[in-house]
């Protein structure tokens, strides 16, 4: 079995679980693998398992979503494509936020200054497309920030409630609400 064949089955425990939740057991049930052949992969233990998912997702995160923010296209264009994009990564909102997982606890101790600059490298891509887009950059900032802060909050509502329709709703009004014309 390949190393990402393992990081694509440790992360869905995580994701379950977090990083506090999530013991050894688990995650060598998951890969069929036992506790030594998971050390042979990472020596670093669980810190070293969940450095691996995380680096996973946030690459995949880059190649599905960050990609588009960073395009030629028009901005609305990239907007639209990040928000469609989004809906397919989360899984219309049944799959949690891996950065967010990796912001409790323990996990914020060991990763707090990488998912840190993660957030900033989104915020900052979205922030930018809205200001080539004749947003104000001030206003562009707090417009990432506050669909940032929709986008978690769907997530949670879906987790909760059952509800996938909150997410995609959500993102489907993404668009207009950081596009939308501001006073001068």
């Amino acid at each position: 079995m390949s190393k990402e064949q393992v990081i694509l089955q440790l992360i869905p425990v995580f994701r379950q679980y977090g990083y506090e939740g999530t013991s050894l057991s688990m995650l060598s049930k998951a890969t069929g693998l036992g506790k030594a052949s998971l050390y042979h992969y990472f020596p670093q233990g669980k810190q070293g398992m969940a450095k691996a998912a995380m680096d996973y997702m946030v690459n995949r995160f880059e190649e599905k979503i960050l990609r588009f923010l960073r395009s030629s296209d028009a901005p609305e264009e990239r907007i639209l494509l990040m928000c469609q994009a989004l809906d397919d990564y989360y899984a219309h909102g049944n799959n949690n936020c891996f950065l967010a997982i990796m912001s409790w606890g323990e996990a914020d101790k060991l990763f707090h200054d990488q998912v840190k600059q993660r957030l900033e490298i989104s915020l900052d891509a979205i922030t930018q497309v809205l200001i080539e887009a004749g947003v104000e950059s001030k206003l562009a900032r707090e417009r990432s920030q506050d669909a940032m802060i929709e986008i978690q909050g769907a997530l949670v509502l879906v987790r909760i409630l059952k509800e996938p329709a909150i997410f995609t709703r959500i993102l489907n009004n993404m668009p207009k609400k950081l596009l939308q014309a501001w006073d001068r």
